[in-house]
């Protein structure tokens, strides 16, 4: 899978995975192309899982956060008024958007930003004009054990 194929899975999918397992797909199996046992690193496709997982945290569209049983989760673009108006049913350090710097050292940092800091004003106004019952048919099925 390419990494612009990795973008196509979360846009049609709206919420993925990115390698835990849990109630909505997962991008790592997807690249794999079936589960994963044990770590993705070291499974044979894990450098093309690294580079698609990348380029998912990377892109505009794609919010990554630890929206589903606190794993991290990445949100396509389209489904983010509908989280912005749905967002009473997570808890808030779920909401946060989760950003990793790689430091010259080496090390990995993680920063996060809490919700509603990193929702684009436009998110906001569009998620006023769904209903909430919308907004959670919008995210699918798994919200109910949310």
């Amino acid at each position: 899978m390419s990494p612009a194929q990795g973008l196509a899975f979360i846009r049609r999918h709206g919420v993925v995975l990115a390698s835990a397992k849990g109630p909505v797909p997962n991008l790592a199996d997807a690249v794999a192309g079936r589960p994963i046992r044990g770590s993705w690193w070291g499974h044979p496709k894990g450098h093309e899982i690294f580079r698609v997982l990348q380029t998912a945290r990377s892109s505009p569209d794609v919010l990554v956060c630890r929206l589903v049983d606190g794993k991290i989760t990445f949100v396509h673009r389209w489904l983010w008024p509908s989280l912005v108006r749905a967002h009473g049913h997570f808890p808030a350090k779920y909401l946060a958007q989760v950003r990793e710097e790689h430091t010259s050292s080496g090390r990995h940092i993680t920063h996060e930003i809490p919700f509603p800091q990193w929702a684009p004003t436009s998110v906001r106004a569009e998620a006023k004009a769904i209903s909430e019952s919308a907004a959670l048919t919008n995210l699918g099925n798994w919200v109910i054990g949310a």
